[in-house]
């Protein structure tokens, strides 16, 4: 049977803080820090969940653990974020609705680390096959593409995300994930070119440096040392945990992954280069004749090679550096950049050039996991986006960031108070108007296309003449003085004029999560984001793949007079129509809490945490939840929780699920007021209710269990007393049957003895008179047969002469004679030469005739064996007893030739064409043909020749054409020097002053040595025998060849094995030429 469990069992504190009770801040952070201390990072809000970043591994995300929420209830398991996907994944399989995941939190909190988690849990549960994996690997994998470019260390945490990620994921009809479509907002561009203290730049110019092989870098133009580049921090440019060479493997190969082609790569790779060099050019003044400062270059090589990545004329880019050309209509006028604004183009440029990259990696990785089909697809967002922030020195940046948090929190408040409604009237409650802070107010106040603080900004960069952050000021005072959530030092609000903590130059807001002082330096810069015209036009000129993709607007074809929409008003169409989206799907929300700021394990700083569960509106959250029912439950769920606690319900109801919770609920008298009935789910309107009830559920199920043990003590005695009563019976019946056992054995026994002592008298009294009788039978034998000798010898004495004896004697031994040489007929070995077995010989006095007729059967046998022989193997085994006499016991390689047959053509060169031409020039008959390497006199190397051995010459010819080297007539040969190793080299010693011997001697290398000098010293015996010389055959390791004029000492030593098993040689000296034989192995 299913053990049920719930989300209520083993708690560590509270693991749904809408039954916190009671409900304070401080009882929230104390419930947080308990769950946290206990390793326990997830909680619930009702169906959100909030996640606190351990700063370590937690066992909680094996592929067990995605099982064990796979296909639950969400309150059925402690909390976990793997419940929340499930439940998301789930509804859009089967209920066919498209659900967005908002993960927010503050820098180091964890989002990254949570979108991965959900992304991963997706790709487990979901279908299998070959196509499937592809697309859950191409989503997986663009990770870690948009965290190398998009990801940087910042103070609070080493792998920040400095952009917001939405994703959203499609699948078919079955659930299976068929691509996505990635939007990003707000890239932190303003770090490429300058980092705060502590900080570094985004991790791909790192990953690049360190990753990088020597060979890219070179063609990148780039060096390993980070302060060759001043966009690098120095302070932070290592950071412990992160190994950036590895990452950058890591990314190329997920680039290759997602569907980047390898120049796309490279090309992407020359950007970042680009950029690097950028932030190296640097500017110097120069006075012009008008008393006017221009700037120009000041060391123009980070110029050149930039260009020379980009593909940019280095006149071009050097003129935009230096000059602005303004158009107004048909006029145009130019004007000389100082070096100040010549150092604020080249950032701007920098920025832009490294934003628009990012977009463009955005846009190519979408090209790539985008669905194929075209049917309706489900989706399921996943949105990664920053929270809210609040630092010392606030600008532009954490402005919109906190605006974006605005419209989050909006849409959270009125999608969580509409999911909460929805479910009242689904299950027939009735709804009450549940009273909360609308920050409606907060958002107007932003962004109200008339007196919006986004509306005044960008009317402001619009305005013609000077606009600077103090007229920008200026104008919110007077606009937004009356705002109750707006506070300025010049305020008309007279309360303010005395608050010196509120500078001059900066305005607070006071946001939902708290009031944030902005300073309104680099506000209208920043939202301007300028790029001059002549640097986009200079960029389009570029040669490169990328750069005229990046820069359009550079197209002198297409020239736009109209200025550029605002950073400001681009971020907030973005955020609209990203609300517009996360509206029309059912939201899933994860909160991210970092613990401390010190990014360790174990330590929970109580107020870092309040102002984070502050900032994030959880205590709003929590008491919108408990305005209505806090807790609520299915009746099946509930009935089967709580049946022990009535005695109707206990143990099985048998009526419907709500009978059996109104049976329930009335035997505990808990007042109505505090409960409510839906159509399918109870609702508890106090957690004060559901822990009386969880309390007497726990008495009782003490109750049980003591009632357990009881009955369950009282069977195990009387089952143990029954089995004891069962053992003793068993045993007296095995002892009695042992007893009669022994008793009946003793008896056998004693009448075995008696028997045996019995039949034992009468064996012998029987033997006794048997040999009796048998001596008296022999003794009448032994009588009879004396007295018959008596009469024989008697008889026959007259007939015996003086010779019998010798006559018996010899035909004594005439009969032995016979009989032995019948059984060494009948005894003879086979006929095989090689057989050694004989007959024994049966007396002594036969050694030498048995020894004589074995040597003649031997003899007459091996005759018998040759007669069987034709011509040409005569030969072959007269060759191999020749060889057997020249070489045993002197040449170690000998051995190894006696098994090999002496095939003499090993180049069938009378039937191989390729050698028809050379056999033409040999008249007489070829003896031997085989593949010889000539050693080079000068320095040892082998030549491949061939050799053929006739009856007259011995000829060398060139392996590939067959063109006869030279031929050598065997009266000029006078003697073959070898040696006793393992080799197969040779010297053919040549009579001096014939004409074979004018280039000296022929020093050469055969596989087939024994053959070769075999029938070499055959053909010289034969024609000796005809008055001819005798061929000598000169065995040892030392021994001197004359190689035209010098005499050289050919010395053969072992050593190791160099080029495989086989000899080497290698001219020493002058004089001497060596050659290294591998050691024989055993």
């Amino acid at each position: 049977m299913e053990v049920k469990t719930s989300l209520l069992d083993n708690m560590i504190g509270v693991g749904d803080m809408v039954l916190l009770e009671p409900l304070s801040e401080d009882s929230f952070l104390e419930n947080l820090k308990k769950r946290f201390d206990h390793n326990e990072i997830y909680t619930y809000i009702g169906s959100v969940v909030i996640s606190m970043n351990p700063y370590r591994s937690l066992p909680i995300y094996s592929p067990e653990k995605v099982e064990e929420y796979r296909n639950r209830n969400f309150y059925e398991l402690s909390p976990h974020i793997y419940a929340l996907a499930d439940e998301a994944y789930r509804s859009l399989r089967d209920q066919d609705k498209d659900q967005c995941i908002l993960i927010t939190g503050e820098s180091g909190s964890g989002k990254t680390e949570a979108s991965k988690l959900v992304m991963s849990y997706v790709a487990a549960v979901c279908g299998k096959g070959q196509e499937v994996n592809k697309v859950k690997e191409q989503l997986l994998q663009s990770n870690p593409v948009l965290e190398a470019f998009g990801n940087a260390k910042t103070v609070r945490n080493d792998n920040s995300s400095r952009f917001g990620k939405y994703m959203d994921i499609e699948f078919d009809f079955k659930g299976d994930p068929l691509g996505g479509v990635i939007s990003n907002y707000l890239l932190e561009k303003s770090r490429v070119v300058k980092q705060p203290r502590g900080e570094r730049n985004f991790h791909i110019f790192y990953q690049l440096l360190s990753g990088a092989s020597d060979d890219t870098l070179k063609k990148l133009k780039l060096d390993r040392d980070f302060s060759k580049y001043n966009y690098l921090s120095l302070d932070s440019a290592v950071v412990n945990g992160l190994d950036d060479a590895t990452s950058f493997r890591t990314v190329k190969n997920a680039m290759q992954i997602v569907g980047f082609m390898e120049d796309e790569i490279q090309s992407v790779l020359e950007l970042v280069a680009a950029v690097l060099k950028l932030g190296n050019i640097e500017f110097k003044p120069e006075s012009r004749c008008n008393d006017t400062d221009e700037s120009r270059v000041r060391d123009k090589n980070d110029l050149k090679e930039m260009c020379e990545l980009l593909g940019i004329e280095q006149t071009v880019l050097e003129r935009a550096f230096s000059y602005r050309t303004v158009e107004a209509k048909l006029e145009k006028v130019s004007t000389t950049l100082n070096v100040a604004q010549a150092y604020y183009a080249r950032d701007a440029l920098a920025k832009n050039l490294y934003s628009r990259l990012f977009s463009w990696l955005v846009t190519r990785i979408n090209e790539s996991i985008k669905a194929q089909t075209k049917s309706r697809h489900k989706v399921m967002g996943v949105l990664d986006i920053y929270g809210f922030e609040i630092f010392e020195d606030n600008s532009f940046e954490q402005f919109i960031i906190n605006y974006c948090n605005e419209k989050l929190q909006q849409i959270f408040i009125e999608l969580t108070l509409r999911e909460e409604q929805e479910e009242y009237i689904r299950e027939g409650i009735e709804w009450t108007n549940i009273e909360y802070f609308n920050n409606a107010v907060i958002c107007d106040l932003i962004e109200n296309n008339q007196n919006g603080i986004m509306a005044m900004l960008d009317e402001e960069c619009l305005r013609p003449g000077t606009v600077t952050d103090e007229t920008f000021l200026d104008k919110l005072n007077t606009v937004c003085a009356e705002h109750q959530h707006f506070e300025s030092r010049l305020s008309k609000n007279s309360k303010f004029l005395n608050d010196h903590s509120l500078p001059h130059s900066c305005f607070r807001i006071q946001h939902y999560a708290g009031k944030v002082l902005y300073c309104v330096e680099g506000f209208v810069d920043k939202n301007n984001d300028l790029l001059y015209r002549d640097l986009s036009q200079a960029m389009f000129k570029a040669t490169h793949s990328l750069i005229k993709e990046l820069f359009p607007e550079g197209n002198p074809s297409k020239v736009n007079l109209k200025r550029p929409p605002t950073a400001g008003s681009q971020f907030k169409s973005s955020v609209g129509t990203l609300m517009k989206n996360l509206q029309t799907k059912n939201p899933n929300y994860i909160r991210c809490i970092k613990p401390n700021d010190k990014k360790a394990a174990h330590i929970f700083t109580a107020s870092l945490v309040c102002h984070q569960v502050r900032y994030l509106g959880l205590m709003e959250n929590v008491r919108v939840r408990r305005a209505g029912y806090a807790f609520r439950q299915p009746y099946g769920p509930c009935l089967e929780r709580y049946k022990m606690l009535c005695k109707r319900t206990w143990p099985h109801w048998r009526g419907p699920a709500r009978e059996g919770v109104e049976v329930l609920m009335a035997d505990l008298q808990v007042p109505t007021e505090e409960f409510s009935y839906g159509r399918s789910k109870i609702f508890i309107r106090n957690p004060r209710t559901l822990f009386f009830l969880e309390e007497r559920r726990r008495q009782c199920l003490q109750d049980l269990a003591t009632l357990i043990q009881k009955i369950y003590r009282g069977w195990k005695c009387r089952t143990h007393f029954l089995l004891l009563k069962k053992s003793q019976v068993v045993v007296a019946a095995w002892y009695r049957r042992y007893a009669q056992q022994k008793k009946y054995q003793r008896i056998k026994s004693a009448t075995t003895v008696v028997q045996s002592y019995a039949r034992g008298w009468q064996a012998r009294k029987l033997l006794r008179e048997l040999k009796h009788q048998k001596r008296c039978e022999e003794a009448v034998t032994t009588i009879a047969a004396y007295w018959h000798g008596t009469q024989v010898r008697r008889e026959y004495r007259k007939f015996f002469r003086a010779n019998a004896g010798k006559k018996i004697y010899n035909f004594t031994i005439q009969r032995i004679m016979q009989k032995y040489f019948l059984g060494v007929k009948s005894g003879l070995p086979s006929m095989s030469p090689v057989d050694k077995n004989w007959p024994a010989r049966p007396y002594r006095f036969l050694d030498a005739a048995h020894a004589q007729l074995r040597s003649i059967f031997h003899l007459w046998r091996c005759k018998k064996y040759r007669s069987q022989f034709s011509e040409e193997r005569k030969a072959v085994y007269q060759e191999k007893l020749e060889a057997s006499e020249l070489f045993k016991d002197k040449k170690s390689l000998y051995p190894s030739s006696v098994s090999q047959p002496f095939k003499g053509d090993y180049l069938e060169i009378s039937k191989n064409p390729k050698y028809q031409k050379l056999n033409s020039c040999v008249e007489e008959k070829v003896l031997l043909a085989d593949v010889v390497n000539k050693i080079n006199r000068a320095n040892g190397k082998g030549a491949s020749r061939i050799l053929l051995l006739t009856k007259k010459n011995v000829v060398l010819a060139d392996q590939k054409t067959g063109q006869v080297k030279a031929s050598v007539a065997l009266p000029d040969l006078i003697s073959v020097s070898v040696s006793t190793q393992n080799d197969g080299f040779f010297a053919l010693k040549l009579k001096e002053g014939s004409a074979s011997a004018v280039k000296g001697d022929f020093l050469l290398s055969s596989e087939h040595l024994i053959e070769t000098i075999t029938k070499l010293h055959h053909i010289g015996s034969t024609a000796s025998d005809d008055g001819g010389e005798q061929l000598d055959i000169n065995i040892s390791d030392e021994f001197l060849v004359q190689f035209k004029q010098d005499k050289v000492c050919v010395k053969f030593i072992q050593a190791a094995p160099k080029n495989g098993n086989s000899a080497s040689c290698k001219r020493k000296n002058n004089r001497l030429l060596e050659v290294s034989v591998p050691a024989a192995t055993a």
